[in-house]
């Protein structure tokens, strides 16, 4: 027997509020609580129903479409944050499209002039170093979309934001090392002018003043987020006099690299030094050893940036005041971390 297409009624009967809702919660969800949008969205996904997204969009001058920019596409800690985005844009009809900003095509006047085309009803921005000019004309003047940061974003305040509390992380990574009993604590930073390497170090620097630790410069270790600058950082920890019997590494592939290396050169880890992350990519947990890292709940940003966003393109608050969201990190405590060997003069 041929299978029935579903229609608004199934989704109706299914999430148990009427056509009219579901119309509104497809249509503007701002309007309905995030309750009967989340029922809504959930039978939407069950029953395979298709919105009729052209209909929609003529009858509302839309496009369909939201634009996230994605500051290094190959790296896998986005992975889940854009399935987090689709998770929450897809049932309300609308797909996504992925800049990579590392790409010579995502320059200034060509972000502004496909915006201002209009083939986005809105933007999310990974990216914190996105050109200032183009983010102060994303204002609601122009007729230009709104706009919504995820994970990193623009110093200020201005622009509404879904993220962590990096500089806490940051701290609870250095008081696990200081309960294993390390007093020499060193940390891999990120990029230099990165708004999480300066909220990541900030967390670093407190705790370890905080708990009466030494902050050693030569323990600060340059770095950019990538698994060689994690290699880049083992070799100048191999290269000091005096090393730090631990180090926070301001992400996990950079504690991925950071392992690898010292692994190739003979060292055991956590017996020789122990190594925290952050992020908690898919691979840490497979890792050798598994890494102790701070936990992100990156479905979660994706997917509460996405609602953040769809509500003002629906209610068409593209200038309205700025929301800040800071969701929860925890730590993640595996076997890349260990206690203290007693220390050896050197």
């Amino acid at each position: 027997m041929e299978r029935k297409t579903p229609n608004i009624q199934d989704i109706a009967r299914l999430a148990g509020v009427s056509t009219a809702t579901v119309s509104r919660a497809i249509s503007t969800p701002s309007v309905v609580s995030e309750a009967t949008r989340e029922a809504v969205f959930d039978a939407v996904r069950r029953t395979g129903y298709q919105i009729n997204l052209t209909a929609r969009n003529l009858r509302r001058r839309r496009t369909g479409a939201i634009v996230v920019m994605v500051p290094d596409l190959g790296n896998p800690f986005f992975s889940r944050i854009l399935a987090g985005i689709e998770h929450v844009a897809a049932p309300a009809g609308f797909s996504v499209l992925i800049v990579d900003t590392k790409q010579p095509h995502a320059e200034e006047g060509q972000l502004f002039t496909y915006l201002h085309n209009t083939r986005a009803d809105g933007l999310i921005s990974l990216d914190g170093s996105l050109p200032r000019a183009l983010l102060e004309r994303l204002d609601g003047s122009n007729g230009l979309p709104p706009i919504v940061f995820a994970c990193e974003w623009m110093a200020g305040g201005l622009f509404s934001k879904v993220v962590i509390d990096n500089a806490a992380g940051a701290a609870m990574a250095v008081r696990h090392l200081h309960n294993l009993g390390h007093r020499r604590i060193g940390h891999v930073r990120g990029p230099q002018g990165n708004v999480l390497t300066s909220a990541r170090l900030q967390g670093t620097r407190a705790a370890l003043k905080e708990l009466g630790l030494q902050i050693v410069p030569e323990w600060f270790f340059d770095g950019d987020f990538s698994l060689q600058s994690g290699v880049a950082a083992a070799r100048a920890w191999l290269a000091l006099q005096e090393r730090p019997t631990a180090v926070f590494c301001a992400s996990d592939q950079m504690a991925c690299g950071f392992i690898s290396e010292l692994s190739m050169e003979g060292y055991s880890v956590p017996r020789d030094v122990s190594v925290v992350g952050f992020d908690d990519i898919d691979i840490a947990r497979r890792f050798i050893p598994p890494l102790t890292t701070i936990h992100q709940p990156r479905n979660d940003i994706g997917a509460e940036a996405a609602k953040l966003l769809i509500e003002r393109i629906g209610t068409g608050m593209v200038a309205a005041p700025a929301v800040h969201e800071v969701l929860p990190v925890e730590l993640v405590a595996r076997q890349s971390s260990g206690p203290a060997a007693p220390l050896v003069p050197y």
